[in-house]
């Protein structure tokens, strides 16, 4: 299919980032977008400001004439009266990342890999290759706070995608230039069992392109795959702290900012084989881990060395990744995607690191009934990092209850006896009663909606 011949096209999910950023691409060739979502966001009201047309309820008599194709997520109930209409009346019907994969095949890809870590890391790599010199596109998983979106058009021949390990979507793109930060165990609804998770992405890994390049965590288990892939010409290096052929060392916080060296392997970048006193205002030791990963992506597919100090002291951030609400002497609040388990480690181990002598307060939004149910002791073991702790009930997204599995099931094996379960209805109750120190909230359901009002209560608290 000729994508630029494409005038009218309709996105069944629209509001989510990844499905955004196509609608995104694809209104700026000169197609006609229309799109259902399940709910009204900030995200979906942005792509109607920027003219398409996006509807709310799940109805055909909203879909247009004269539809070229048609894009849906996994995510989307099988029964989905729109979706359904579509491929009983036999149109083009593909899946966001098989569109992904296509837009990708006509340009040198570097793709982004990771239970964790993927969304800063390729918003990194996007802002790092553009500051240095190779005008990239990118379509990314979160809203890049410099670029003021999750998608962007560039010059270049190069493209940074984000690759999604749902419904094995990255099995779609053959990069150029492949990352892969972690292989933690998740989506086990889908996949089934952690071996079967591990040989997706070791599948990811075999299709980078022969004279590409395979960058991998040092301590992911893929010596077998490593060896593989250089015997098909495929460079592969790993990275890490204090570990990896990109190595960072003497991390630590300076004047509120992580600083760090990089060491680069001899040969690889011409003139450079160490960064030094590297600074970034994006907290945490799993951001440094994620910006070495970047500097390398960058390195690799011809950014500009030299540049990258300064690239990197400008990165501002991803939303929703350690995103700060409010910050004042006397109140701080964090707002952040975390959902499993290992990304709530590393957030509030970021906020512990920044503020030490500091009460941290987090809400946590669990999001799907089989990720607590798969995951509850690792939630709880997270969040017992916490000083206290505000559980909202699991937000269900495209699940039906289990029987027996609520946001109980994690509080039951907490440690922390400072745990309040609530709801979200009554979640600005619970906080009027509190006066936070440090304030984070977490997850990937809903709770985003509610950091508007968090936010207006806890300043009025503190003027009070």
């Amino acid at each position: 299919m000729e994508f630029n011949a494409i005038k009218n096209i309709y996105f069944i999910g629209i509001g989510g980032i990844g499905m955004s950023a196509l609608a995104r691409y694809f209104k700026k060739h000169g197609a006609e977008v229309h799109g259902y979502d399940r709910s009204e966001s900030a995200l979906t009201r942005a792509l109607a400001a920027e003219g398409m047309h996006v509807h709310y309820t799940d109805d055909a008599a909203f879909i247009p004439q004269n539809v070229d194709l048609v894009v849906y997520t996994p995510a989307v109930p099988k029964e989905h009266t729109e979706l359904n209409w579509f491929l009983d009346r036999g149109y083009p019907v593909k899946k966001r990342a098989e569109v992904l994969g296509i837009i990708s095949r006509s340009k040198k890809c570097v793709a982004i890999a990771g239970t964790h870590g993927k969304t800063t890391t390729s918003t990194m790599t996007a802002h790092l290759l553009r500051a240095c010199g190779v005008d990239a596109t990118a379509f990314v998983g979160g809203i890049s706070l410099n670029l003021g979106s999750n998608f962007v058009e560039g010059e270049s021949d190069w493209v940074v995608v984000e690759a999604d390990e749902y419904d094995r979507s990255f099995l779609h793109l053959h990069p150029t230039v492949a990352v892969i930060n972690s292989i933690d165990p998740d989506h086990l609804d889908i996949y089934g069992s952690e071996a079967a998770v591990r040989e997706s992405y070791i599948q990811f890994a075999r299709q980078v392109q022969p004279g590409g390049v395979l960058f991998y965590k040092h301590d992911l288990d893929l010596g077998a795959v490593a060896d593989e892939l250089s015997g098909k010409g495929v460079r592969v290096f790993t990275f890490g702290i204090d570990s990896g052929d990109f190595c960072a060392r003497n991390t630590r916080v300076e004047h509120g900012m992580m600083t760090f060296d990089v060491a680069v392997p001899a040969g690889f970048e011409a003139g450079n084989t160490e960064y030094e006193h590297l600074q970034m205002s994006y907290p945490g030791r799993h951001n440094v881990t994620n910006a070495v990963a970047a500097i390398a992506a960058t390195l690799a597919a011809g950014g500009d060395g030299e540049k990258i100090r300064a690239a990197l002291a400008d990165f501002k951030g991803v939303k929703r990744r350690f995103e700060y609400i409010v910050r004042t002497p006397e109140v701080v609040y964090i707002d952040d995607y975390a959902h499993h388990p290992a990304e709530l480690e590393a957030a509030i181990a970021a906020a512990r690191l920044l503020y030490p002598a500091r009460k941290i307060t987090g809400i946590f939004q669990p999001h799907l009934y089989t990720r607590t149910r798969d995951f509850a002791a690792g939630f709880a073991a997270a969040l017992d990092g916490l000083d206290e702790c505000i559980l909202l009930d699991i937000y269900p997204a495209r699940e039906l209850p289990i029987p027996g599995i609520t946001s109980a099931s994690i509080a039951g094996l907490m440690k922390n006896s400072n745990t309040t379960l609530t709801t979200r209805t009554e979640l600005l109750n619970v906080l009027k009663t509190r006066k936070p120190d440090v304030l984070m909230t977490m997850g990937a359901g809903d709770i985003d909606t509610k950091i508007e009002d968090i936010k207006q209560l806890i300043l009025h608290h503190n003027a009070s």
